[in-house]
This record gives structure tokens, sequence and C-alpha cells, in this order.
């Protein structure tokens, strides 16, 4: 067949350095290189964070389960406590969270063992769950009475930490707690529970909407329950690189918080959302896709970084 005059200047031909698809091509191809020379160091102790912001859809459950899949997969020893009745991180994690399941819930309200209701993720070996049942939606109203309301899960975390001692179990490296949306007891718990917070916002119109209650609201907790507690990370999630609306909100976000902005973003993603439907993350579900990378990029300088002085 005859070749056309134009044939050469398909826009598909990778070759082409100049088209979009090699450009991108090229940058995840050095991004995987320069990934796969690092080592992700552990941790001196438990890293404990609580994943929050009140503004709904920002991509807190997401980031929860593929940053603990993205450690994990490095080889850490990771917990994930899903404290949001929606269940979620735990259908993410591919952890069945029926109602007869023994969840968060039996923890915090009947006293019952962290190590007695965590998982172990079906394919990731060292990551664990502690996975949540629809019960959990009650459990604000029944916390109210409770003493101590507001420590329960500290306590549980300490005793399971303990128990791992003396199991002869390796230390927890990162322990991730999935919040719910709002400022009830059960986030309060995971605010008194953590160290750090890491506050996942979206590249999108009123982006720091109500970021400014949520640092409020961690002032108070700073004060009364928790003077440990640090906003150490803020990670910019559905980064659409083709809009200047993404870039705009980037700089204004690393403009209020320089030190704690990662420099990995995380692009919207059709990969990262259809990975819950196969009870997975996007670490397990395509490895190789950007979704996973960006993620991958996310946990490591998270690591290197390290805790908070």
């Amino acid at each position: 067949m005859t070749k056309g005059k134009n044939s050469s200047s398909n826009v598909f031909d990778i070759n082409d350095a100049s088209s979009p698809l090699a450009s991108q091509l090229a940058s995840e191809h050095r991004r995987r290189e320069a990934l796969s020379e690092k080592s992700v160091p552990m941790p001196e102790k438990t890293r404990y964070f609580t994943i929050s912001n009140q503004k709904g859809g920002v991509g807190k459950t997401t980031t929860t389960v593929n940053l603990a899949a993205a450690l994990a997969k490095n080889g850490l020893n990771v917990l994930v406590i899903d404290i949001d009745p929606q269940g979620n991180a735990s259908t993410a994690l591919g952890i069945e969270h029926h109602a007869d399941v023994d969840s968060i819930y039996d923890v915090l309200i009947n006293d019952l063992p962290l190590n007695e209701v965590v998982a172990t993720c079906p394919d990731l070996p060292s990551l664990q769950v502690a996975p949540a049942t629809i019960h959990l939606a009650g459990a604000e109203i029944e916390l109210v009475s409770v003493v101590a309301r507001e420590q329960r899960l500290q306590k549980a975390l300490d005793a399971y930490a303990r128990w791992r001692q003396r199991e002869g179990l390796p230390r927890l490296d990162y322990v991730f707690i999935d919040c719910p949306p709002s400022l009830g007891l059960l986030t309060v718990n995971a605010f008194v529970a953590a160290r750090e917070v890491l506050i996942p916002i979206q590249c999108e119109y009123y982006a720091l909407e109500g970021l400014s209650q949520l640092l409020k609201n961690i002032e108070m907790i700073q004060k009364h329950l928790n003077s440990r507690l640090t906003v150490s990370t803020i990670l910019l999630t559905m980064y659409d690189g083709r809009t200047n609306l993404a870039a705009q909100v980037a700089n204004e976000v690393r403009e209020h918080f320089p030190e704690q902005v990662l420099t990995a973003v995380i692009p919207r993603s059709v990969r990262i959302s259809e990975a819950p439907s196969y009870q997975q993350t996007v670490i397990t579900y395509d490895p190789n896709s950007t979704g996973a990378l960006s993620y991958l990029e996310a946990a490591v300088e998270m690591a290197e970084r390290g805790a908070p002085k």
C-alpha cells in the first residue's frame, strides 16, 4: 500500500517527542526510574495519621487506602482504621464489613480488643484493617454517655501496640484513620489518637472552603485534648493539568502552606475511581497507571520527610 504524503505526521506516533502522548509517557518513565532508585525509610516510631477534611468529595478515603497500600507494598507494616459509617475504606481494601462482622464499633462501644477485629488486606499481607460497619452510624449518640469518650480509640490503639509486642509481631510503621466528613465524636476520637493530620485538598473551585474551620477545630483539639497533634501533610488531589484553575488552586494552597504541601500531586484518574468497585486500591488494581505512580510518589515523599519534630 502506498504511503500518503502526510502519513509520517501521525499524531499517535509515540516516537514523536512533540506529541502530548509521547511527552506524558516520557515523563512517567522518568518518574518511575526516579522512584525505583529510592527505598522507603522506616520511621523511628509508629506514625499516627488522621486523614481529614470537613468538605466532602475531596478524596479522603481514596487517599487513605492508596497511601496505606503504597507503603505496605514497599514492605512497611500499616494499619488502617475505618471510622466512617459508610465503610468505603473497608470496601476498597477488600475487607468484609457487613452488620454481623466485629468492627471498630465494637472496639469503641463494647471494649472489644482491636486485635479481635483487625483483618489482613487480601492483596497486601503487611496491611491490616479495622473495618467499619453500619453500626457506627449510631456510635456518635452512644459515645455521649461513655466515660473518657474522646480517648476510646487512643486507648485501643495503645493496647493493640502492646498486644503486637507480646505476640512477637513487628511494630506498626503507620496508622491511618479514615474519618467521616464531620466533627462528631468519631472524628474527635481520631484527632485524639493521632499525632499528625493529613488534609487532602482537591484542585477545584472552593478548594479552601471550610479549611479555616477545620484548622480552628484542630486548634481546639490541640488546646484541650491532644497538644501533640499537628497538620504535617497536605496532598493535592483531583489535579487536571489541562486547566488553568488546577494550577491556580495548587499555587494558592502552596502559598498558604509551603511547609506542609507535598510536591507529588494526585491527578484525576479513571483507574483510581474504578479500583474500589473491584475491592482494590489503584496500587494493586493497576500498578502501572498514572494514579498508582502518583500515590507511590506521595507515599515515598511523606516517608522521606519524616514525622514533625
